[in-house]
């Protein structure tokens, strides 16, 4: 395809979107994460899998921040796990 006079490949430029690591996906027991939310979780030993629920796993990331302090990478995905939790699974 030609756009401005430039060749572009709707391939190339759609892989990057497919690919990316920020994509939510669905895990298992009904828990999204990114594949960079799952390293932030690796990086505390916090294992994703053994949790059956998105609330249970939230709960444990809270334990390790009261706990700990100055783990902004880790509280960014709390945050944004809250979030998540609140949009999906809470009756409005």
């Amino acid at each position: 395809m030609k756009i401005n006079d430039k060749d572009l490949d709707i391939n190339e430029l759609t892989k990057d979107i497919y690919n990316d690591k920020n994509m939510i996906k669905m895990r298992g027991n009904g828990i999204y994460l990114s594949d960079n939310q799952i390293e932030v979780l690796k990086k505390y030993n916090i294992d994703y899998t053994n949790y059956a629920s998105l609330s249970s796993l939230i709960f444990e990331i809270e334990e390790i921040l009261n706990e700990e302090t100055d783990i902004e990478d880790l509280e960014e995905v709390s945050g944004k796990l809250a979030e998540i939790n609140y949009y999906n699974y809470t009756n409005k």
